[in-house]
């Protein structure tokens, strides 16, 4: 632990003091002997705020610890049924109310981006922000051609403020590794690893404005979702700026309700949104608290969302996002023996696992929640079961879902506000079957058949060579693997492993070039060419997976 780090942790459990907040120091263990000192230290006696409810002055110090704990707070406020109302209510205010640096910082940033005055690059720049949120703060302007549209300017020194609190979340990552016996399984570092990388991502706005263009293009034409426009020309990594919309804030009920939206309409739309992205476009925006979600209300009886803030945003695997459709398909029809066998093809198990036994443990989690509208139900505590279900099978954290499983429990956090009675299975199931069917169509096959083929090219090419070189080491008897003792049991298992996916990739061309080969002479029938692609894919599909 260097001195910079102790340092920090000194400075957070000092916050914590000084806020009445002693019960997260033992409840945490976070440096615990040493409070005393803060105790015996006159300045926390004059300091010392027992003012206020628990959640302001939980609020409060969240808000002086800095952007990273902001943003915990954040996440923390989508979660009303697993916090106290006096909290969530008041880790709201973090959402959108986060206190705004200097106006005359923000000017100064701007024109030392444009290397001209802000007079000079707008029409009218307001220095009153317009919203302020952990990493940056907006300000409303208008381009010298006359449109609306919103400057972006990241917090000065926010860099260093977020590097140094990365260190100590390393830290305590390294000891939780070392000295909490899940530590292996749950992989803290790796998950504090993808995080800086997400947080560090934020700081670059020409970063977001590429993501906000790639989500706009997502949904050209599209009635469910509008994203602003990004004007390029005025952008910089750490200004950017976009076209202005007028909306209602999707946590302002009261006013949805007052313009007479259809709420039951509204919400199922964000559901499909959400599959949208994750399944169809393979891109989602991953930081969906109500601050950064608007309702255009022009045609309440079909109203549609407005998003911003694109800092972070999400991408899976191909194979992780193909197991997690599965997932979901076999929990829909209540297949809980498909959902422990697909844990155990994912390597998200060990494969000694027993399926049975996982079908089981799976079943008793998810089984009460099903067909239950959103209000009698909380993903949270089905995460807890599964988090218990995990510890007892040994399931790995995937640090690359991360995103994705914070982006669920933003989701269920504002559908809980916006329609407690949403049937959010009865929405998401035809969504998914239809990317499903779309997925095994024909036309879907021959599209991937076709992104492959320089890779299935270039492996036909070689494979003569190998197998020579191979069959020469083999007659020679050169052909040794040298291994350690203890771990001659697993190599055994990874060589049949190996020899099973170089089955696979032989048969897999063998299929895929005498379909091809069908398609290119034969005129008809073209049902055995297709089938010998498709099954060729398939298999090709299992060697990757």
């Amino acid at each position: 632990m260097t001195l910079s780090v102790f340092a920090r942790l000194l400075q957070i459990q000092r916050v914590l003091v000084r806020h009445g907040l002693d019960e997260f120091i033992d409840k945490t263990h976070l440096l615990r002997p040493l409070r005393f000192l803060f105790y015996l230290s006159p300045a926390t006696w004059f300091e010392r705020r027992r003012g206020g409810s628990r959640g302001e002055r939980l609020r409060l110090a969240l808000e002086e610890l800095g952007p990273i704990f902001m943003k915990l707070g954040q996440v923390l406020s989508t979660r009303r049924d697993l916090l106290p109302p006096d909290i969530a209510n008041e880790l709201a205010k973090l959402q959108d109310r986060v206190p705004p640096f200097p106006s005359e910082e923000a000017r100064a940033i701007v024109e030392l981006a444009y290397g001209k005055p802000a007079d000079a690059v707008f029409a009218t720049f307001d220095t009153d922000p317009l919203a302020a949120a952990t990493i940056a703060q907006v300000h409303t302007a208008t381009l010298k051609d006359g449109r609306q549209v919103v400057v972006k300017i990241v917090r000065p020194g926010i860099r260093e403020r977020i590097e140094r609190d990365i260190a100590v979340m390393y830290t305590v990552a390294e000891l939780a590794l070392k000295y909490w016996s899940e530590g292996h399984r749950l992989r803290p570092v790796e998950l504090v690893r993808e995080y800086e990388k997400t947080v560090l991502d934020e700081l670059d706005l020409m970063r977001e404005a590429a993501n906000a263009s790639q989500l706009k293009r997502n949904f050209d034409g599209s009635n469910l979702l509008y994203v602003p426009e990004v004007h390029w020309e005025y952008c910089r990594k750490n200004v950017m700026v976009m076209e202005r919309i007028h909306g209602v804030l999707i946590s302002n009920i009261d006013e949805l309700k007052r313009r007479n939206v259809n709420i039951p309409r509204l919400s199922e739309n964000g559901v499909e949104i959400f599959f949208t992205q994750v399944f169809r476009h393979n891109f989602f925006h991953a930081d969906m608290h109500p601050g950064n979600i608007f309702v255009l209300t022009d045609n309440p009886e079909y109203p549609r969302y407005a998003a911003v803030d694109f800092g972070i945003v999400g991408t899976l695997d191909p194979r992780d996002q193909y197991y997690l459709a599965e997932n979901l398909l076999a929990f829909f029809d209540h297949d809980y023996h498909r959902i422990a066998k697909l844990h155990i093809d994912s390597a998200w198990v060990p494969t000694q696992t027993r399926v049975d036994e996982l079908e089981s443990a799976i079943r008793t989690v998810c089984e009460p929640i099903f067909r239950k509208p959103l209000s009698e139900i909380s993903f949270g505590q089905v995460l807890m079961g599964l988090f218990e279900t995990a510890q007892r099978f040994g399931i790995s954290i995937q640090p690359q879902l991360l995103l994705l499983h914070k982006t669920l429990l933003q989701i269920e956090g504002l559908g809980r506000q916006l329609h407690p009675e949403l049937d959010l299975w009865k929405t998401a199931q035809p969504i998914m079957q239809s990317w499903m069917r779309e997925r095994v169509s024909p036309l879907s096959i021959l599209k991937r058949l076709r992104a492959h083929a320089p890779e299935f090219s270039e492996a036909i090419a070689v494979l003569p060579q190998l197998l020579h070189r191979a069959t020469q080491l083999a007659a020679d008897g050169k052909l040794n693997i040298p291994v350690k003792d203890e771990q001659a049991a697993i190599t055994r298992l990874e060589l049949r492993a190996d020899a099973r996916r170089r089955d696979y990739a032989i048969l897999s061309t063998a299929f895929i070039l005498g379909g091809a080969l069908w398609l290119t002479f034969a005129r008809e029938p073209l049902w055995p060419g297709v089938a010998g692609v498709a099954v060729g894919l398939l298999v090709f599909w299992r060697t990757r997976s």
